[in-house]
């Protein structure tokens, strides 16, 4: 199955939760903190304007990024969670 979000979303694999403290002390799961960094895997189309045409997307496939904490909503394909999240969600690029 493959998925394609739709108008300005992104679809974002979210990275690895840190198990180790860099003092060696291993993190139980309930004490975990969702990772606000990820890659995009798959994008929209862009936004509608006010004219009625499309706005073109800041991102790219394979794009590392930063978004927002409490953003976005949690989504399981084929067994793999994923993140979908509005552009504007997004803080930054990883370059």
């Amino acid at each position: 199955m493959s998925l394609r979000p739709l108008s300005d979303r992104i679809l974002v694999l979210r990275g690895q939760e840190d198990t180790k403290t860099k003092g060696g002390i291993i993190i139980p799961d309930t004490a975990k903190e969702k990772p606000v960094e990820g890659t995009v895997v798959a994008l929209g189309n862009g936004r509608m304007g006010e004219d009625g045409k499309r706005i073109a997307m800041d991102l790219k496939v394979d794009d590392r990024i930063l978004f927002s904490k409490y953003g976005g909503t949690d989504v399981k394909v084929d067994g793999t969670d994923y993140l979908i999240l509005r552009q504007d969600d997004v803080l930054g690029i990883i370059e």
